[in-house]
């Protein structure tokens, strides 16, 4: 099994839900707004009069063969629009109940 950490601009909310369903993906979890900035480029995401936008966080736990096609398809959605934000983390699980 993967666990998979996305967070993103809010506006991709239904994209990454597409993306799941693509991907036979169906369980996961979802913070409404989370608050940051990239480490590389991108406008931060703070939630504030200056840098008004904020990003949603997406927690994914799916099996091995399914994880691989679902971040190759975030990362293609990633460099339609780089500057909107996201990012996406893969580790192994190691027991679930």
């Amino acid at each position: 099994m993967k666990g998979i950490i996305i967070t993103c601009n809010q506006a991709y909310y239904d994209a990454v839900l597409l993306i799941m369903d693509r991907c036979a993906i169906r369980g996961f979890t979802f913070w409404d707004e989370v608050k940051g900035r990239g480490t590389k480029r991108g406008e931060p995401h703070y939630g504030t009069h200056a840098w008004p936008t904020t990003n949603s966080a997406f927690m994914v736990v799916t099996d091995n063969d399914k994880a691989a096609n679902f971040m190759k398809q975030l990362h293609e959605l990633d460099m339609q629009t780089e500057k909107q934000g996201l990012r996406a983390f893969m580790w192994n699980i190691e027991q679930t109940i």
